[in-house]
């Protein structure tokens, strides 16, 4: 009996979708393997050539088709042994649904055989009880194995009978492969090691795979590290990017705060000096995508090579695995040497220069200065990042020169003495600050040092009549933020999947997302009026049953049972359908948001402003408005959420905010910052730590806030595959759920800022 470990591992080969082809997508026909481990129906490869070659359709690598066809590709024999055993469990006249002898035809019996109950793993035959009985009797087959065929067919046997089944040899009909011969790498027969191969050094399949494997898993240890390679260069990649957002972001902060601060007239060259930060921001974006497009492309080339060799080596036989050996050895030694080159940075990092000349008709008052983008171990900014100033503010010395009279600069409470422009200028010359600058040239994480750049040269191009700036130290954060010291939470991407199953007229519309269990889902379809469930990975687990008529908005989870609104009603049902009671709320909304408390025996639905309350027998137990009720009318919770700390945290549309409070009702904190982008607040989630997801539609981002509520940065952007988010959950405490507005769902694994 083979364990149960390695049972289970057939069983996940023959329910994927291991076995169907990538381009007609049924089940492979004479599968045939290219040099990069795809496999394919040789059919359908037939209709790829063209000109003599042929491209791959999933890893799009360009492959030479061989003289004699496609026909002469290697025949994956690892996969026409799953195929055979699945061939095989199904069985029997397909038709009726019931298998049939295969003996009794040859004895006189009826032409169809009758019906069988059993299953010779030897002969590979199907048997009735009769037939059977008689096989077990005879000299030629008394050593065969006969098992049950209900067992057989529930893959109890799976691994038995591919040990029994050997592979055939395709010259010599029956005789199955025995030997590897070393000199031409060829699997024989009894009849091929006796004639061609007579002289030639053979070994046993088991021997000659004990031999290579080690080879083998050598090459897939190299592949590794370079799978480890790119994931770090692509993270390295979206660590500068995230950087530059982050000084993007403050830079055109400065912009408006000086703007502010200026005449009117400063507002034309505001608009112009922000249009040019859009347009480096995007281009330097643009360039970093497809810079990750190729890192995940490569990444994905070389896992799933991986992952066929390691399937290979850990289910197929001795025979599959030699008869793979040399294109997997091929395959592994070239992506174990398929380096990747950094590309340039995702672009230079833009700075805020501001002249004292203000006021001066014709100057270019504001401009944008650019260095080069420098992560460093720790922060991942550099070292004028870390300490900002504000540029709009004259320091040290500078401060000095410009309270001395006749120097043409005031302080910056005082207007620019009104001095012609010529005087003006000379002045300025004499008394410019002399800062170096410094080669901000991007240099590897494992850098030790920045050696400073000469102090003649300059990666600015030089303007006419353009004066120093005042400033050159980087800009604060315009928020608080934890990112630089390793305490914000990072995403980790899990899986993506559609959600739209057989059976629904319309495209999905997820409106409410709650966990189901400890790895399930549950989201509200609004569209289809469904519950619809399915597990993290993906995999659809069903429907929960609702009441005739309803169209589910909001969704929560207490203990066995299903609150969820629709309408202006609030419903509790069991997870077989059964509804427990459902209330009317007073004060209808377009929608209401319903969240679960700690501990799974209250559910919290926003109404018109109110929180109200219901236990698990739909009792009223509390209804408040957050902050009190002077604040009643002033406030519209349109998504809601609960905390660890049982607080209740809600999108207050009303004021344009996030308000956390207690179950008082007492606001604990309201944030309305610039980490809003003037978005109105979305979908709100809490993980175990208290750390709260907000979703911002409008921008494709989700942003995290610390359990405090203060602003934290960005936790899933765009570039995380973000189109339109509708709403979040929470599952497992550790789990973020995504869905969008196209109805895909994105899983993504929190990874905690300790980790």
């Amino acid at each position: 009996m083979v364990s149960q470990g390695s049972s289970t591992s057939l069983l996940e080969a023959l329910s994927s979708d291991f076995l169907a082809c990538k381009i007609c997508l049924e089940q492979l026909q004479v599968p045939k393997t290219l040099p990069c481990l795809h496999t394919y129906c040789q059919a359908c490869l037939a209709q790829l050539a063209e000109d003599g070659h042929l491209r791959c359709p999933e890893c799009r690598e360009v492959v030479p088709v061989p003289a004699g066809g496609v026909a002469v590709f290697k025949t994956n024999f690892f996969v026409n042994g799953l195929l055979d055993l699945v061939m095989a469990r199904a069985g029997g006249d397909l038709r009726a649904g019931k298998p049939a002898c295969a003996l009794c035809p040859l004895m006189g019996g009826t032409s169809t055989g009758g019906p069988a109950t059993a299953r010779c793993l030897d002969c590979a035959d199907n048997l009735c009880q009769a037939c059977a009985d008689g096989h077990r009797c005879t000299r030629q087959t008394h050593a065969h194995r006969v098992v049950d065929l209900v067992g057989y067919r529930a893959g109890w046997y799976d691994e038995e009978a591919r040990e029994r089944q050997a592979a055939q040899c395709p010259q010599h009909p029956g005789e199955a492969l025995r030997f590897l011969c070393q000199p031409c790498s060829q699997l024989l027969c009894r009849e091929c090691r006796l004639d061609p191969h007579l002289d030639h050094p053979c070994l046993p399949l088991a021997e000659a795979v004990q031999a290579r494997r080690p080879d083998l898993e050598e090459l897939l240890q190299g592949v590794d590290k370079s799978l480890g390679e790119l994931e770090a260069a692509r993270t390295t990649e979206k660590e500068m990017l995230a950087q530059l957002r982050e000084q993007a972001a403050g830079v055109g902060l400065q912009v408006e705060e000086a703007a502010e601060r200026v005449l009117r007239a400063l507002l034309s060259q505001k608009q112009e000096v922000l249009g040019q930060l859009r347009a480096h921001v995007e281009a330097a974006e643009e360039a970093a995508r497809r810079r990750m497009v190729e890192l995940e492309g490569r990444e994905q080339v070389a896992r799933t090579a991986a992952t066929f060799a390691r399937r290979v080596l850990s289910l197929g036989r001795e025979a599959e695995i030699l008869s793979l050996e040399g294109a997997m050895t091929q395959r592994l030694q070239q992506l174990q040497d398929w380096p990747w080159t950094p590309g340039p940075s995702p672009g230079l990092l833009p700075r805020l220069e501001l002249h004292p000349q203000l006021l001066e008709e014709g100057y270019p008052l504001l401009q944008l200065a650019f260095d080069q983008q420098q992560p460093q171990k720790g922060n991942g900014r550099d070292g004028a990042g870390a300490q900002g100033h504000d540029p709009t503010l004259i320091q040290g010395k500078d401060r000095a020169k410009a309270e001395k009279p006749g120097s043409g600069i005031q302080p910056q409470s005082q207007e620019v003495a009104k001095s012609p422009k010529a005087e003006r200028a000379q002045v300025l010359r004499e008394e410019r600050p002399q800062t170096p600058t410094v080669d901000r040239t991007w240099v590897p994480r494992e850098a030790k040092e920045v050696k400073p750049q000469k102090s003649g040269s300059t990666n600015r191009r030089p303007m006419k009549g353009r004066l120093e700036p005042v400033s050159r130290e980087h800009s604060p954060a315009p928020w608080p933020t934890l990112e630089g010291r390793g305490l914000l939470p990072k995403p980790v991407f899990s899986c993506s999947f559609p959600t739209r199953m057989p059976g629904d007229k319309w495209s999905p519309r997820i409106t409410g997302l709650c966990p189901f269990g400890t790895r399930e889902i549950l989201l509200a379809d609004e569209q289809n009026k469904v519950l619809k469930r399915f597990s993290l990975n993906g995999d659809y687990m069903g429907r929960v049953h609702i009441p005739e008529g309803c169209s589910p908005c909001s969704v929560a989870m207490l203990r066995d049972a299903v609150a969820f609104s629709s309408g202006a009603r609030l419903y509790l049902i069991r997870s077989n359908g059964e509804v427990q009671w459902r209330r009317t709320l007073k004060h209808s909304q377009a929608s209401h948001a319903v969240a679960a408390l700690p501990g799974g025996n209250k559910v919290a639905v926003s109404v018109s402003g109110y929180v109200e309350v219901y236990s698990m027998e739909g009792n009223l137990a509390t209804r408040f408005v957050p902050g009190g009720k002077a604040n009643k009318g002033l406030r519209a919770l349109v998504f809601l959420a609960t905390s660890p700390q049982g607080n209740f945290v809600g999108s207050d549309w009303q004021q344009n905010s996030l308000v956390v409070c207690d179950g008082l009702g007492q606001v604990v904190s309201e944030y309305s910052g610039p980490g809003l982008q003037g978005c109105q607040p979305g979908s709100v989630s809490v993980d175990k730590k208290g750390f709260i997801f907000l979703t911002l539609r409008e921008v494709n981002k989700v942003v995290v806030l610390d359990p405090k509520g203060s602003f934290l940065g960005d936790f899933l952007t765009a570039y995380h595959g973000l189109e339109k988010p509708r709403v979040t959950t929470i599952v497992d405490g550790q789990h973020l759920v995504v869905s969008l507005s196209n109805g895909t769902i994105h899983v993504f694994r929190i990874r905690s800022p300790e980790s």
